[in-house]
């Protein structure tokens, strides 16, 4: 079946005409790889409370309604006030399920679920979605004789990075020099190769991953033992790459533009254009919009939803449907710029929810997103007071302003780390609007991972 590809930058795409059971599964963000998942989870502060994301959007990504999420952690309930009496967003209405609940759903046999299966099976919703579609969200909405928005191939082979990899050689797009280790006893010669092509740094892929997991960087000039975990061939083979930066020879500048894409059964969306902020490990920290550098380079724009098209329609054949990303770098050398498709995240991302919130307040304007991490805990109440005496927290109708859309929470629900979307003409006012925000901010802070 063909595909339309629609180019709608700063334009909200027409999400669903749907209502749905939302589980926020992201235990599961890597399928069957528990070891790859634990460490992510390990890793990520408040991991537990990152689905309350969610909240902010699934009744505009969602609009029929009536719709409901299942949360790991509660949510902070003054920041659901102030999304629903300040903003004056539609929310879900919300339980809360934990990892262990969700799989049991899955496991247990119709009488042992039966309590929980029906209650959810009374839902109104017709179908169900989750962060991805493994095969417990496929299991459980089988018993709730509900659909999933995605196929659980689809949204697997959607994030497979080999998988699109081979579909641009296919199609003759931009590529890293990429070399193959089948395991990890052939990452030596792997990196010896990538040497003999000139490049100081490469980079192990797996073939899933997320949020700068599932990728090791290195130095060719020496593999040692302990380097890259085992869980990275869970999948099968690796890719090798090389790693361009600022320190390779020729390359005086390098973006990390980003694509937000929706697709629907017949039609890929491409509504909004960001820069990722990343860590020196390429590990996602935010995303600023449009990307700073367009004015500059002004070609870049064509190229970009161009190539973003192409993988789009190659996300849609595969038979992933929702909210994505396409991730690009690009380098300029030696007086010319290549663009090159690094991954797709098939799924509701951590520039997916900035770019639904801006573009639904302020179409025509700039934003930044940032994940800030607290010294101290605070009441999420405090925080938003701190903000509102600052003038800086945002209501309908302002020329700027923070809108705080998730607080990651401790054991005793006070906010330790949060994500907060600014909201400018330029981004000149969006960072400015961070400074003056936290300057009453009794406990030092900090910005942090995705």
């Amino acid at each position: 079946m063909s595909v339309a590809v629609k180019i709608i930058p700063g334009k909200l795409p027409p999400f669903w005409d749907r209502s749905v059971l939302f589980f926020c599964n992201i235990h599961s963000i890597f399928y069957e790889n528990k070891e790859e998942a634990g460490e992510l989870m390990r890793q990520l502060t408040g991991a537990q409370s990152y689905g309350g994301r969610v909240m902010s959007i699934l009744n505009l990504l969602f609009r029929r309604g009536p719709n409901r999420i299942l949360l790991e952690a509660p949510p902070e309930t003054s920041l659901l006030d102030y999304l629903s009496i300040d903003l004056r967003l539609s929310l879900p209405g919300f339980e809360v399920l934990d990892h262990r609940g969700y799989r049991e759903l899955a496991a247990k046999g119709e009488s042992g679920a039966r309590p929980a299966i029906e209650k959810l099976r009374s839902q109104p919703a017709s179908w169900v979605d989750g962060f991805v579609t493994d095969a417990v969200l496929a299991q459980i909405a089988g018993k709730l004789q509900k659909r999933t928005i995605s196929t659980l191939t689809g949204s697997k082979n959607g994030n497979n990075k080999y998988l699109l990899y081979r579909h641009q050689v296919e199609k003759q797009l931009p590529t890293f020099d990429t070399l193959m280790a089948a395991n990890p006893g052939e990452l030596s010669s792997c990196l010896k190769g990538l040497r003999e092509l000139g490049y100081a740094k490469g980079v192990v892929k797996a073939q899933i991953g997320a949020s700068g997991y599932g990728m090791v960087k290195l130095a060719t000039q020496e593999l040692r033992p302990d380097s890259v975990p085992d869980y990275l061939f869970f999948e099968g083979p690796c890719m090798v790459q090389g790693w361009l930066d600022q320190e390779t020879p020729g390359v005086d500048r390098i973006g990390s533009p980003s694509v937000q894409m929706f697709l629907n059964d017949d039609t890929v969306y491409l509504y909004d254009w960001t820069e990722q902020v990343l860590s020196d490990e390429s590990i996602h920290e935010g995303n600023r919009s449009p990307p700073p550098y367009i004015p500059d380079h002004p070609e870049l724009e064509d190229e970009l939803f161009r190539q973003a098209g192409i993988v789009g329609e190659w996300l849609h054949a595969q038979g992933y449907r929702g909210t994505a990303s396409a991730d690009f770098l690009v380098i300029g050398r030696e007086g010319k710029t290549k663009t090159i498709v690094c991954e797709i995240n098939a799924r509701i991302t951590g520039a997916t929810y900035p770019a639904v919130l801006a573009r639904h307040f302020m179409p025509e304007g700039c934003w930044s997103m940032r994940n800030i991490q607290f010294r101290g805990s605070l009441e999420g109440s405090q925080l938003l007071s701190l903000m509102d005496r600052a003038s800086v927290l945002y209501r309908p109708g302002m020329e700027k302003g923070i809108v705080p859309f998730n607080f990651n929470t401790d054991a005793e629900g006070k906010v330790n780390k949060g994500q907060f979307l600014c909201l400018g003409q330029n981004q000149e006012e969006c960072a400015e609007l961070l400074v003056q925000g936290w300057a009453e901010l009794p406990v030092e802070w900090g910005y942090d991972r995705d």
